[in-house]
């Protein structure tokens, strides 16, 4: 599938827990802050809760709330799971086969209501989804470029390295990259962030400090949303 640069953006991490749903909510504000309008997407989502509705992810429902107009929830997060546990296990108990085709027709479908597009991935960058293959799989069947959220604790420059020399092999344009920390007792967290800007050729878009509750609006202000706001 090939995109229009400009018109989204994929949002992967170093590992789970990272701050995905955070960044891509922080990114969706800033481009809706500025004339351009946004839609978010969740393509696949475990531990979610069962309500009258169906199965609902907090994450995906903060994104679809994010949305600059209402979009039906399931073009949001095409797949939702209830266990909090893999996608391609929870599937698999689920009878259910995680297609990328699926999610390609609910991206245009809400591509075609908005001028930009920010997908949040799910877990790491090799998480494994189903028969048509992993998270990195899926960002190549999108094209679009590749925002890496770092989660800053111990280890973080290992895994983040190893992330990106992925996306590139895959032949995937690296938008950029966020400090996110998810660790306030961090040690030398300045010195970390200082190694990776080194160590990554893109563009750093910002450095988010510990939040206990993070907020949207405060996360935007971290962030530099660049050609996409």
């Amino acid at each position: 599938m090939e995109a229009d640069l400009l018109a989204g953006l994929f949002i992967t991490g170093t590992d789970t827990e990272v701050g995905k749903t955070e960044i891509t909510l922080g990114l969706m504000t800033a481009i809706a802050g500025s004339d351009r309008t946004v839609a978010g997407m969740k393509p696949v989502a475990s531990g979610c809760d069962v309500t009258p509705s169906g199965l609902r992810n907090p994450d995906a429902l903060r994104i679809a709330a994010a949305c600059s107009r209402e979009v039906d929830h399931a073009m949001v997060n095409p797949y939702a799971f209830e266990p909090a546990v893999a996608p391609h296990l929870a599937a698999a108990q689920a009878s259910v086969e995680i297609r990328f085709d699926r999610i390609l027709d609910s991206f245009r479908a809400l591509s075609a209501q908005a001028d930009v597009t920010v997908v949040e991935g799910v877990g790491g960058w090799r998480v494994p989804l189903g028969p048509d293959g992993d998270l990195a799989d899926l960002a190549v069947a999108l094209g679009l470029p590749v925002v890496l959220v770092v989660g800053l604790r111990l280890g973080c420059i290992n895994h983040a390295l190893l992330t990106v020399e992925s996306i590139l092999g895959r032949g995937l344009a690296l938008a950029g990259w966020v400090a996110n920390s998810v660790d306030p007792a961090m040690a030398l967290r300045d010195e970390n962030i200082a190694t990776l800007r080194g160590a990554i050729d893109a563009p750093c878009l910002g450095v988010v400090p510990w939040m206990e509750n993070p907020d949207p609006a405060a996360v935007a202000a971290c962030l530099d949303a660049g050609p996409w706001a």
